[in-house]
């Protein structure tokens, strides 16, 4: 690899690449969309040993620099990932193309048409960390959504992610659309970041993917509009009309499932008119499958060995098998809870009272809300996207998983026939 010394050049280069690039793919048709992904697909499948290899380079790196071995596996590229990038490069392959949707045609009193077209972004930026599947995912939902991509992974990750580009860049000139369509940062220096993200001439908008710091900081210092979430601090209330079968199923999936995700449960609201059954049913199996449960005094008065939350607990993802749990008066308090102290990610209620489940729905201002639902099916898979590129808990432009309609922005069209303005 070539060292590169002015990081600031490089990135004003690049983004001018970008930039021409997402012109020619906002035109490029379904077909030619469609055609690169596969070629990029038949890419990867034909460069299995060099992935292999280049990847095998950053796992030696990884473990002489101490990473330990939860970032190790999340950073391996074991032949199975590459099966899944594969196939997920031809599941989106196979998806609806959003990009010239038009809707809401409609004649106005003067004779015109008007309506909306579905359009790309532009040019979207992704800083990313550890998995450098990744790599082939983003390039794949911005390319089917017609958008150029500038993609920064983790410097864990490099050789991984350069080799990944270097068989996209194969599949889209296979297919006939620039190289330039999707491009991965050839730097490790982190000055590159803070280009990518006061890049507003070049860049449309910057999804960070990682942890709350690398999160914080974009959100911070960008200059350009930003698609996250910070945390996923999920809640499952238990309601005092909740069937306690159906109670107890959903609030042990939404924990033990998947400890570090984002859509996982990390606090547990119980009705009082329900808590003592409820708490004394899911203590042991929750504990058998090494949850360390937090309550508050109500809860410990029912679960002997459970431990004191603390004010810092409410706030908390914890990522891993830890539980808050907090004993309610009712819904009202449930509510005032996940608003104090959620982070407007996934919440959800058990109940068979279909006013509470209404008022839930209406009342709790977070990007998935659930009625009798895990936690864990916030998911863009899950929802029948095909695929997402990240979950925003932002009110503006997305909301929830980011699929490829989440990547697009509308425009109005008029239509006419030599109307004019009186």
């Amino acid at each position: 690899m070539t060292k590169i010394t002015d990081v600031a050049a490089y990135m004003n280069e690049l983004g001018g690449k970008a930039r021409t690039a997402s012109r020619r793919l906002a035109a490029a048709s379904t077909a030619e969309k469609n055609a690169a992904l596969n070629a990029i697909a038949d890419e990867l499948d034909a460069s299995r040993d060099a992935l292999m290899v280049e990847n095998r380079k950053d796992l030696e790196a990884g473990t002489a620099k101490g990473l330990d071995a939860a970032l190790l596996d999340r950073l391996e590229l074991t032949p199975a990932r590459i099966d899944s990038m594969i196939e997920g490069l031809r599941q989106i392959a196979a998806l609806p193309d959003p990009i010239g949707e038009i809707f809401d045609m409609n004649y106005r009193p003067s004779g015109i048409q008007v309506g909306r077209m579905r359009v790309p972004l532009g040019v979207v930026g992704i800083i990313y960390e550890s998995r450098p599947n990744v790599t082939a995912d983003a390039a794949a939902l911005c390319l089917k959504s017609g958008n150029a991509t500038v993609l920064r992974g983790g410097t864990e990750a490099f050789h991984s992610n350069q080799a990944i580009a270097a068989s996209i860049h194969r599949g889209l000139e296979k297919a006939g659309l620039p190289a330039d369509v999707v491009q991965v940062l050839a730097t490790t220096d982190r000055a590159a970041v803070g280009s990518m993200i006061t890049m507003p001439e070049y860049i449309d908008v910057i999804i960070p993917r990682g942890g709350k710091g690398l999160i914080e900081r974009i959100s911070r210092d960008a200059r350009v509009p930003v698609i996250k979430h910070l945390h996923g601090i999920c809640h499952v209330y238990i309601d005092d009309q909740a069937e306690v079968g159906k109670a107890f199923d959903v609030a042990m999936n939404a924990k033990t499932q998947r400890y570090g995700t984002c859509n996982t449960m990390e606090t547990l609201l119980v009705a009082e008119g329900i808590a003592e059954e409820m708490l004394l049913m899911l203590a042991a199996p929750l504990q058998e499958k090494g949850v360390e449960l937090r309550g508050c005094p109500r809860t410990l008065e029912v679960i002997d060995n459970a431990v004191a939350a603390t004010d810092e607990d409410w706030d908390t993802e914890y990522l891993g098998p830890i539980l808050s749990i907090k004993v309610v008066a009712g819904l009202d308090e449930a509510i005032d809870h996940i608003d104090r102290h959620g982070s407007q990610h996934t919440d959800a209620i058990i109940t068979e009272n279909y006013t509470r489940a209404r008022r839930f729905l209406a009342e709790v201002d977070s990007s998935s809300v659930m009625v009798n639902v895990s936690t864990r099916f916030a998911d863009g898979f899950e929802y029948g996207l095909g695929a997402e590129i990240g979950i925003s808990t932002d009110k503006f432009h997305a909301r929830g998983p980011v699929g490829l309609e989440g990547l697009t922005s509308v425009k109005f069209i008029v239509l006419g026939d030599g109307h004019i303005r009186t």
